[in-house]
């Protein structure tokens, strides 16, 4: 019951993965989440976030953001970055996960989802039948207070990290690290 639940994979943040593996491994789209995901929640885009697109696409990927956000909010983050987008999205309603594949013109198991809410973003990959990397939630360093949402999420995750049979479902995706 608990496996719809089940991210792919699960990683530190949207820097950890290394993209040209994923590119190998035949994925040809990602679909990210904006809040909590790039950037924390409401913010504008980074530099680093910036260029992290320009490198993905100079991977060869071509993007879309799937936001719950208006549409004035995602135009506001892509200021510097060329990508697709739909904006007050539904999610986790799968429409939209569909017309984002149909939208970058690739087949669906090409296609990635990345996000850091489980009942949204992961949910919605999930039942959309798409490869989905659920990210550690950005949150400021003097944020204590959490949302019920993400106590639920925290125990699914619990579950999730002991059943072997789902974690790791894409193999190696991780950055080395540079000593």
């Amino acid at each position: 019951m608990l496996k719809i639940f089940y991210p792919y994979e699960y990683v530190e943040n949207v820097f950890s993965i290394d993209y040209k593996k994923l590119y190998d491994k035949g994925y040809r789209g990602i679909i990210f989440d904006i809040d909590n995901t790039l950037v924390h929640h409401g913010d504008d885009s980074t530099k680093e976030i910036d260029d992290l697109f320009q490198t993905i696409q100079n991977i060869g990927f071509k993007t879309l953001l799937l936001s719950n956000n208006s549409e004035k909010r995602i135009k506001r983050f892509i200021k510097n970055i060329d990508s697709l987008y739909i904006h007050d999205a539904k999610k986790p309603n799968v429409d939209n996960y569909l017309k984002a594949i149909e939208m970058m013109n690739i087949k669906k198991e090409e296609s990635i989802f990345i996000g850091d809410q489980i009942f949204t973003d992961i949910l919605g990959a999930n039942k959309s039948q798409i490869a989905n990397i659920l990210v550690k939630y950005i949150r400021l360093e003097n944020e204590t207070k959490i949302g019920k949402r993400r106590h639920l999420e925290n125990l699914i995750l619990k579950f999730y990290k002991r059943n072997k049979s789902y974690t790791h479902r894409l193999g190696d995706i991780f950055q080395k690290e540079v000593d």
